[in-house]
């Protein structure tokens, strides 16, 4: 698994700003000028008396669906003396329910014709089912079960912590380079609980009694806390009657739901540190901290990201890798979140090159776009990345119906999912250099230096 597989598979963040409300049903389709926005994505939304907002778009181009349901949890909601609990539900929400026999969840939807997986980030955990449009029942009927049905017992927890603890291991300590999530965010995080990540700790998983498993399903698994989004090949009168039946009789979480409000100090000093880890070639991770997704700085750093490290015409490729040769592989990602969070940036040392060349080479990178604006024909390059990336996102109806709940939990506004591009759009070239001189600086960053054990 290479340095850029592990960051999208052991955080799988979501984010923007602002957490779901209540709004009246409706169905949207804004027009607007953008290039990227010629095919509209249509969608109806509503509320059911429990709390669980309903996004539906319909789409008879294949005979599938995308059956998706986001609760609003992840690791930054947690207990720090429980922390894992988030992504182990992930594992636990499979085990089955009182009408679901243990073993059998997968097998359902597989004999079904149909593919099912989740993930769990810093902000969410997130469900779905891709199955075929006359399976559409089956699937909100298993998502039911697991909003109200699902086994928490000693069997389940006990299973799962066995698989966690295999996963994690797997994950940090037999896969090169996989402790740079941990390390980055343990380094650059002191107060906001973003300084653990999802995948957390089996020391706590393993303290915990089966009551606290209870407790956080109850709390965070309830209507009022989900949003379950539907796309593809649906009769919507249908589905509305279908969704009626399995999900309104659920009763409406009772708990209050725990919302972090710590705020990370403004960081004044650069944080450096040395990892020795099971590598062959040492590599340098730069952790900065940038804004939460949803603000205008956001966007400008986003596309600054782009400009230096995506496509072999980047200029981190370019320049480190291609020219100077002192990097097998660079990269820059900012990594969405609900809360301020981090945009990593490293490289991995080519034969021979030293960690201290490498970083060397990287601050003359980034000071060559804090010093001079980007020419007009980068730039143009470079919005057209940003819409071809924005378009694909949309290209499946499993990626239509995550990104709908994404933009109506986080923004309250499901319909940037046609319209976000135009954030993208009023980006200048000052803006990204601006981002640059305000984001890329020493203080506001963590330094790691991952070195071979000896």
């Amino acid at each position: 698994m290479n340095i850029k597989s592990i960051l999208f598979t052991t955080a799988l963040v979501s984010g923007s700003l602002l957490s779901a409300q209540t709004t009246p049903a409706k169905t949207t389709a804004k027009s607007g000028a953008s290039p990227a926005k010629t095919n509209q994505i249509k969608f109806t939304e509503y509320d059911l008396p429990n709390g669980l907002h309903v996004i539906l778009h319909e789409d008879h181009s294949t005979p599938i669906v995308a059956v998706t349901v986001l609760y609003h949890v992840g690791s930054k909601n947690e207990d720090p003396t429980r922390t894992g609990f988030a992504h182990f539900f992930e594992h636990l929400m499979f085990e089955g329910s009182d009408n679901i026999k243990r073993g059998e969840y997968m097998k359902l939807v597989q004999n079904a014709g149909g593919q099912l997986n989740a993930n769990t980030s810093f902000d969410r955990t997130f469900y779905y089912e891709v199955i075929p449009s006359n399976q559409l029942e089956l699937g909100l009927w298993m998502e039911s079960e697991r909003m109200l049905h699902s086994k928490i017992d000693s069997i389940g927890v006990e299973t799962q912590r066995k698989v966690v603890k295999e996963e994690l291991k797997q994950r940090n300590e037999n896969t090169p380079y996989g402790s740079i999530l941990n390390e980055a965010f343990g380094h650059a995080y002191t107060v906001h609980p973003y300084r653990w990540t999802p995948g957390g700790s089996p020391e706590y998983i393993n303290k915990a009694a089966l009551q606290e498993f209870v407790d956080f399903y109850k709390t965070f698994y309830v209507p009022n806390n989900a949003t379950l989004s539907i796309a593809g090949d649906i009769n919507p009168a249908q589905a509305k009657a279908m969704i009626e039946k399995y999900f309104a009789p659920i009763p409406k979480g009772t708990k209050a739901i725990p919302r972090p409000t710590s705020v990370e100090p403004v960081k004044t000093a650069e944080v450096r540190d040395t990892v020795l880890d099971n590598i062959q070639l040492p590599a340098v991770i730069m952790g900065y901290h940038t804004p939460a997704q949803g603000t205008p700085d956001y966007y400008a750093v986003n596309m600054l990201a782009t400009l230096l490290s995506q496509g072999n015409s980047s200029r981190m490729q370019k320049s480190i890798v291609d020219k100077q040769q002192k990097a097998v592989y660079a990269g820059a990602f900012p990594l969405p979140s609900e809360d301020p969070g981090l945009t990593l940036i490293f490289g991995i040392t080519n034969m021979g090159v030293t960690p201290q060349d490498l970083e060397a080479a990287m601050n003359t990178e980034f000071d060559k776009v804090k010093k001079d604006l980007i020419s007009d024909e980068e730039f143009q390059k470079l919005r057209n990345q940003i819409e071809s990336d924005f378009v694909s996102g949309n290209s499946k109806m499993a990626g239509i119906a995550e990104n709908l709940a994404n933009y109506y939990v986080y923004f309250k506004d499901a319909n940037l999912i046609n319209t976000e591009i135009d954030r993208y759009m009023k980006v200048s070239r000052e803006d990204i250099q601006k981002a640059a001189q305000k984001y890329l600086v020493k203080e506001n960053r963590v330094v790691l230096y991952y070195l071979p054990k000896m």
